[in-house]
């Protein structure tokens, strides 16, 4: 459970919460990379994790020092939407993985080319940029139908628009694989909804009344911080989404405009 989810969960009265469930890995279903760094670079590591009756399911993590507290964290989990799409992952002689560069231009689409295909998918369905550096994987399925479902959920009584928004977690992670690298990485993205003319209000849904009570208003901004991970290549061609997740961490009102 995020943190997200906790401040949602404890706006909502006592019966309708969801119980909590204790979570835990199983290490001996667990894959570690261990990538060797180079004196001065942050400490990182990740891993993949299984569960179900058949393994069918696979978690990435990946799990970072923190420099002031030298603490280990978890930065990232995501959850593969098909464990067998997940790319080899190279170690050498000795076991250890090698960490590759998210921003390299090596890479077929770098870091930051990925963040602007993942939030075109749910600002325009991947019409300008999701469907070229995307393939059409299930993870990026999910993406474009978000958008398609949600930016006609009021009619002609309302109007939702996406867009993109500053990164709150830039940093991102990659290892080596046999065929370019396996990224893990964070996006955030906004959803503007607003009453369509004058007079209509919105009214916010349980979950939102964390972030905005219960008043309705004309408009409300959502902000949505995700994480995904993506086989990106080395070869001219598109990187599959192997997975993401995202959580609403913010939402406010904003105002009688209906434009973002």
């Amino acid at each position: 459970m995020s943190l997200a989810d906790l401040k949602e969960d404890d706006a909502l009265p006592q019966a309708a919460r969801e119980p909590y469930r204790p979570w835990s890995y199983d290490l001996a279903a667990t894959d570690l990379y261990i990538p060797r760094l180079k004196h001065g670079q942050q400490r990182w590591f990740a891993a993949v994790t299984r569960a179900g009756s058949n393994k069918q399911y696979a978690r990435v993590l990946v799990l970072a020092e923190n420099a002031k507290s030298k603490r280990w964290e978890m930065v990232a989990t995501v959850d593969l939407d098909n464990p067998s799409q997940l790319p080899k992952i190279v170690r050498n002689k000795d076991g250890y993985a090698t960490a590759v560069d998210p921003a390299s231009t090596s890479l077929a689409a770098p870091v930051d080319l990925l963040r602007s295909a993942v939030t075109d998918n749910f600002a325009t369905g991947g019409d300008l940029t999701g469907r070229k550096v995307l393939a059409p994987t299930e993870a990026a399925k999910r993406q474009v139908k978000v958008h398609n479902d949600t930016v006609h959920k009021f009619g002609t009584r309302g109007t939702t628009q996406f867009a993109s928004a500053a990164t709150q977690f830039p940093d991102s992670y990659a290892l080596k694989t046999s065929t370019g690298a396996l990224v893990v990485f964070s996006h955030n993205h906004t959803q503007h909804d607003a009453a369509a003319s004058p007079g209509l209000v919105i009214v916010p849904d349980k979950q939102d009344r964390a972030w905005l009570g219960t008043t309705p208003r004309p408009a409300f901004t959502y902000t949505f911080t995700c994480s995904d991970v993506a086989a990106v290549p080395t070869a001219p061609e598109p990187s599959r989404l192997l997975g993401y997740g995202c959580r609403r961490t913010d939402a406010e009102a904003s105002g009688p405009s209906t434009a973002v």
